[in-house]
């Protein structure tokens, strides 16, 4: 599917997954730091159960989010459909 054909929900999922990621991302790297902090870890926790309630979603209308294995792809073969996520 072409980028101009894309919805305004294909961009506010993917939005809101980049938002995600990089609170984990910044969780992850304070956590090194500051193992024992409960707080942290649950927030952690509960962002990345999220994280993969909305990469579901995300992969179900739009399909893989990553290669090799770590993303089911539909038939067609999804990969050769453009944007790519870290295209947009």
């Amino acid at each position: 599917m072409a980028l101009e054909q894309r919805g305004k929900e294909y961009y506010a999922l993917l939005q809101r997954l980049q938002e995600i990621d990089f609170v984990l991302v910044e969780l992850n790297l304070y956590l090194d730091t500051h193992p024992t902090d409960m707080n942290a870890i649950e927030q952690f926790n509960q962002l990345t159960e999220k994280r993969w309630a909305l990469a579901n979603e995300y992969e179900k209308l739009y399909g893989p989010l990553q290669g090799f294995g770590r993303s089911y792809s539909g038939y067609p073969w999804q990969w050769n459909d453009e944007p790519w996520p870290w295209q947009v």
